[in-house]
């Protein structure tokens, strides 16, 4: 092509379209949006235990009320079908379920589901079901939580529970959110529920995901033959924040905690020697036949992506781990825009990951599970104008389409998140959602990028803001 010669719209439409079977969704997670925390004999989780402990929460928030979705979960249906959401990814309160984690089941809990996933299939939204999205009965945790090996036969039997009632009309499952972060930021840095700081415990923990994510995958092939049942990552990639030996081995250091130490066993490599080597008495006990159930194969990888990670070196006693990230204002300094996560907006960087998972481990399929940005929203005259949120999401999508060219099996793309909710250890103070939420009157309001979302969805294709 010559240089002053422009694409034709049919040649510009080739490189922004994407295939007619993509499936757009939005995701969310039960403590982070439902409320209702006690309601209709739900068992206390370990983020009630959490976040009713003074200190542990910016401002003292709690999940106790959220979105209410609890009691507004048809107001929300009815929101995604106005959106034209094609499928909506949610997670199941284990303890709305089994209170105690195992042992009796709570009618009143299957029932919520039932008719959540009735209701999303009548408005043709496709169900994705997450498992497990940190909300650990809390009664499992006072018999040791996730470190304790009996807390993957429970997981098995609330899997079985689940797939029983919902297994004949939900075809997609996804059996665990973020392990990397339920074990490490829950069992070594305390900052997430249940707030434990033991290396030991945090590595055994993360075994323990693994491999009840194996023995969960085992039940749903058995209950819900035909079904579709993946894993979803919290995934990025380490690039050192110099060319000094000691940043690259750091680099290699957080790509093996944080994205090796998850994917190499669930695709069969086991758990890769260097890290085994580097935690030393402190690596998890792995009895036999372990790595075989980790490893049972699965239709799909989950990635929820958000950035790619500058990584420095530091001292093993004062991180634990012997790297860093690289601060928010050295990021700025080095000319990227970040959120109010202090998370640089890498774009390209979702294409790099997904072309790297691609290569290096095969998955059947890909589906984005998580992607979206924080930013200050305000409403102003009764709307959102989230013009950084819209152009986030345009430049991630359009990478998510050049993934696509180069051969990677995405067939689907999750926004976090369909509301504002819950962030968790910052309580109310970042806000995540397309939909904004007011809190105080539980009104929901289309931001811009909702709207904008919702035009992509419908052209099927990465569009101008």
């Amino acid at each position: 092509m010559q240089q002053s010669e422009q694409p034709t719209p049919s040649a510009r439409q080739a490189l922004t379209r994407f295939p007619a079977s993509f499936i757009w969704g939005a995701a969310t997670a039960s403590y982070q949006i439902e409320g209702a925390w006690d309601e209709d004999g739900k068992g206390p989780s370990i983020w009630d235990t959490f976040s009713h402990t003074e200190g542990n929460i910016l401002n003292n928030d709690t999940g106790d009320v959220a979105d209410d979705h609890y009691h507004r979960w048809q107001e929300d249906v009815a929101l995604m079908k106005s959106l034209g959401l094609k499928a909506y990814r949610f997670s199941l309160s284990w303890p709305r379920i089994l209170p105690n984690g195992e042992g009796w089941v709570n009618p009143a809990g299957l029932d919520f589901y039932d008719r959540l996933v009735d209701a999303l299939l009548a408005a043709g939204i496709e169900p994705f079901i997450t498992l497990y999205h940190w909300d650990l009965p809390q009664a499992l945790e006072d018999k040791g939580g996730w470190p304790n090996r009996s807390v993957v036969d429970a997981f098995a039997g609330y899997t079985e529970t689940v797939a029983q009632r919902l297994g004949d009309r939900v075809k997609y499952w996804i059996t665990l959110n973020e392990p990397h972060v339920s074990a490490y930021a829950g069992y070594y840095w305390g900052v997430h529920a249940p707030g434990v700081r033991n290396l030991s415990a945090a590595n055994q923990a993360a075994h323990h995901l693994l491999l009840a994510h194996g023995r969960s995958v085992a039940v749903l092939r058995a209950l819900c033959p035909g079904a579709q049942v993946g894993i979803t990552l919290n995934l990025g990639l380490a690039y050192p924040a110099s060319s000094m030996p000691a940043d690259r081995q750091a680099a290699r250091m957080a790509d093996g905690q944080l994205n090796r130490w998850f994917l190499d066993p669930i695709f069969g490599r086991g758990y890769p020697e260097d890290m085994l080597s580097f935690y030393g008495d402190s690596a998890p006990a792995i009895e036999p036949g372990d790595l075989e159930q980790i490893a049972a194969p699965i239709d799909f990888l989950g990635v929820n992506y958000y950035t790619n990670n500058f990584v420095r070196s530091v001292s093993a006693d004062v991180s634990g781990l012997g790297y860093t990230n690289l601060k928010a204002a050295e990021l700025v300094e080095a000319g990227y825009e970040v959120t109010a996560m202090d998370w640089a907006v890498m774009p390209d960087g979702l294409r790099e990951l997904l072309v790297h998972i691609h290569r290096t481990y095969r998955p059947p399929a890909i589906y984005i599970t998580e992607n979206g940005a924080a930013f200050e929203d305000q409403v102003e005259a009764g709307e959102v104008h989230d013009e950084r949120r819209v152009s986030f999401l345009r430049e991630h999508f359009a990478a998510a389409r050049r993934a696509i060219s180069e051969g990677v099996p995405l067939r689907g793309y999750f926004v976090w998140s369909l509301l504002d909710n819950f962030e968790w250890a910052l309580g109310y103070s970042r806000r995540f959602g397309i939909v904004y939420v007011d809190y105080a009157t539980q009104q929901r309001i289309l931001k811009d990028s909702a709207k904008y979302y919702q035009r992509v969805i419908r052209a099927n294709e990465v569009l101008s803001e």
